[in-house]
């Protein structure tokens, strides 16, 4: 239960946070809070989170088209590489580096195809486009990479610690 609530509650505040006024483009924590998931709850809640995280908001703001499904694939699979990536792995330090190859193939995957394969872009005003893009993008990912995520996990992991001793205390209670 708790698991759910901490889910919902993450989901909400990074939809909210993405419908703030004025915010910079991709100054976001959906990166930031798909890394710990992966890594707590496993790469299907991640990719969920991720790709969910995508789609309502697409939905409520610019609507549902083809750049949606591309989009919430991408930062899915991103969700099911954090589980893999994080297996053995954590800290700030980890989860920077995660943001920097991150942010990199989902701004490329995304950034240099949507463009050119199905609003008939250039590739080359797609990719001097996407350079500034990128770069902000970069910047935000990895800065609440550093001091977000740990937190994130630190706080994930507590509910599920909490969740696992006191169903341990529910079965022992049982059995006697």
């Amino acid at each position: 239960m708790k698991k759910s609530i901490k889910y919902i509650t993450a989901f909400l505040a990074v939809f909210a946070i993405r419908l703030m006024p004025f915010r910079a483009p991709n100054v976001e924590p959906l990166m930031t809070v798909i890394m710990p998931f992966g890594k707590v709850y496993g790469g299907l809640y991640a990719f969920a989170f991720g790709f969910f995280s995508i789609v309502l908001f697409d939905a409520v703001t610019s609507g549902l088209g083809i750049w949606t499904l591309v989009t919430a694939l991408a930062y899915g699979a991103l969700g099911l590489g954090a589980q893999y990536y994080f297996k053995n792995r954590s800290g700030w330090k980890n989860y920077a580096t995660y943001a920097v190859i991150a942010t990199i193939v989902y701004d490329a995957v995304t950034g240099l195809t949507i463009g050119p394969l199905f609003f008939r872009q250039s590739f080359m005003v797609s990719l001097v486009g996407q350079i500034p893009f990128t770069a902000l993008h970069l910047l935000g990912n990895v800065s609440f990479a550093i001091v977000l995520a740990p937190l994130i996990e630190r706080w994930v992991v507590t509910a599920s610690v909490k969740t696992t001793a006191s169903q341990r205390m529910k079965a022992k209670e049982v059995l006697v």
